[in-house]
């Protein structure tokens, strides 16, 4: 039986907010001094750097401090010497206006799952929406992480160039700002997070998978 219109649009929009939630819940797994910490170690930014570890990581979370809670001003020092030059704290501006309108645009996705839910009821229509999201979203992490695997440099500058001014966001090696966070550090978490989001793609799809079946046109 056709759906018509109304249902398909429902799809869809079932089927974009569970690729949304699904990204944003991997990213918070991702968001913490915990996992920031483990990976600069991992990657060598107190040798950037020229701090000690114990250092690194109290500016990461002052960092991290500012990009979430705010205010914005980035403007941590060690022995009252700014880390962060003036255009690395307008970049990290830049990057929380990102972040918090991604935010923003999860909640609402967060928000529309929700209620199309309780709306749906369990109903096949609905679980065959988060099911189409969540395969794919998978489908399309794969083919990104392909591309990342032979050319990540070119598809990192390319995510910048699509959200931040052009010319905000190069530095030179000898920037605090890539020295903290170093290219294999966002290769590593890229590769995690691409991980995260099938593993949660995967659940998700299972998940949708169960329930009670639409009941068919009577035969009579």
């Amino acid at each position: 039986m056709n759906p018509g219109p109304a249902r398909t649009i429902l799809g869809l929009l079932v089927g974009l907010s569970t690729m949304v939630t699904i990204v944003a819940l991997a990213i918070l797994v991702f968001l913490n001094p915990i996992w920031v910490s483990f990976e600069q170690d991992r990657t060598g930014a107190a040798a950037l750097t020229g701090f000690d570890p114990a250092t690194v990581h109290a500016v990461t979370n002052s960092i991290l401090h500012d990009l979430v809670f705010g205010p914005p001003d980035f403007a941590v020092a060690v022995g009252q010497v700014p880390v962060l030059g003036v255009r690395e704290r307008a970049h990290m501006v830049d990057v929380r206006s990102v972040f918090f309108a991604f935010g923003a645009f999860a909640l609402l996705a967060l928000l529309i799952l929700g209620n199309l839910a309780i709306y749906a009821r369990g109903r096949a229509w609905f679980r065959r929406a988060v099911r189409r999201g969540a395969i794919i979203l998978a489908i399309l992490v794969v083919l990104l992480g392909g591309l990342a695997a032979i050319a990540f440099d070119a598809l990192f500058e390319t995510f910048h160039e699509l959200f931040f001014p052009a010319g905000s966001f190069d530095f030179a090696a000898s920037s605090k700002l890539i020295q903290l966070f170093p290219d294999q550090f966002w290769f590593e978490t890229s590769l995690l997070l691409a991980a995260v989001i099938l593993g949660l793609s995967a659940l998700f799809a299972v998940l949708a998978s169960g329930g009670r079946e639409e009941p068919g046109p009577n035969p009579a």
